[in-house]
């Protein structure tokens, strides 16, 4: 690795130990080694893999907004209003109550990240207007998921959201997620030979952290997750089947071709588990002996579930492709 690597690397995780979590820091009960976890692990693992992404980008991933006006705007439509009420329709009609209602409405609120992005391109989708979804989105979630978190909590968790920091939540976030793709960017910008030499090892280590994360947040909360899988797991594939299925329709409804259809479908259904797993931690402490709060336990369940959902439309929609070659 090289001198400018490291200290790249090294740069996100000093700004990750800036971003201490909302509420955990008042919660003296929570032992030390959960604290570790949740103060520092996820907080540097969740900036890691958006640098991962950064380092990908250029401005011109932005400007394609400008050249797909409408592709864009029906995608950015189904993420940042349709999933959020379709997670707040969900977790109601599904029965869900307190953490897990608002973890669910948490997960709703996450951007795609590299995962919709890798996806994409096996569906035969447009990859480049999958990268400008999530670099715009990463960007926009820094100031409208504590928003509606906050509004969530009030009507999950009985007023919860009165101790809640919305300003500070959004500066934590902005911390560990737009940051993060910022100095990636500017790899890539100035350094490009560099980037290009990192972008496949960085790359690895991302998804090797998601797995770890998502893995560690179901077994941390595994009882948790055994007394809610009747409900939660229902839950977490009906909102992934229901993104997917309105984001390819409105697509094809505004008349956009099956390539960029498949685009608006996996960037409105398929969300960034870490980031969620991640948030979760920094609204809420995990209670005494626990190694994660159960706001992530939806986005635990999320990451791996999700590729069960995606799997059949995924290869649905490469064997279209395939047949019109």
């Amino acid at each position: 690795m090289t001198r400018f690597s490291i200290v790249a690397i090294a740069a996100l995780v000093i700004l990750s130990a800036m971003a201490m979590p909302v509420q955990a820091q008042e919660e003296e009960s929570v032992e030390s080694e959960s604290n570790v976890i949740v103060d520092v692990v996820l907080p540097v693992s969740l900036a890691f893999i958006m640098f991962s992404l950064g380092i990908g980008l250029t401005m011109e991933d932005f400007a394609l907004i400008f050249r797909e006006p409408k592709a864009f705007g029906v995608g950015i439509l189904n993420q940042m209003v349709v999933l959020p009420l379709m997670g707040f329709a969900v977790a109601t009609g599904a029965g869900l109550e307190g953490e897990l209602a608002v973890g669910l409405i948490i997960l709703a609120c996450c951007p795609g990240g590299v995962t919709s992005n890798i996806i994409t391109k096996l569906a035969k989708g447009d990859t480049a207007l999958s990268i400008s979804y999530t670099a715009v989105v990463s960007v926009v979630t820094v100031i409208t998921l504590p928003i509606i978190v906050g509004l969530s909590m009030d009507h999950f968790m009985d007023g919860a959201s009165a101790d809640f920091e919305v300003l500070s939540l959004g500066a934590q976030m902005f911390v560990l997620t737009a940051l993060p793709v910022a100095i990636g960017m500017g790899v890539r910008s100035y350094r490009p030979e560099r980037a290009d030499a990192m972008e496949g090892g960085v790359s690895k280590a991302a998804a090797g952290l998601f797995v770890i994360i998502v893995l560690a947040a179901i077994a941390s909360e595994w009882d948790t997750l055994m007394d809610n899988i009747g409900t939660l797991g229902p839950a977490v594939v009906g909102l992934n089947v229901i993104m997917l299925t309105i984001g390819y329709q409105s697509a094809k409804l505004l008349d956009l071709e099956a390539v960029r259809a498949t685009t608006v479908a996996i960037e409105s259904g398929i969300q960034n588990a870490s980031v969620g797993i991640t948030v979760g931690g920094l609204i809420m402490a995990p209670a005494a002996g626990e190694t994660l709060s159960t706001l992530s336990l939806p986005s635990g369940v999320y990451g791996v579930l999700m590729y069960l959902v995606i799997a059949p439309f995924l290869f649905w929609r490469r064997s279209v492709a395939a047949d019109a070659e």
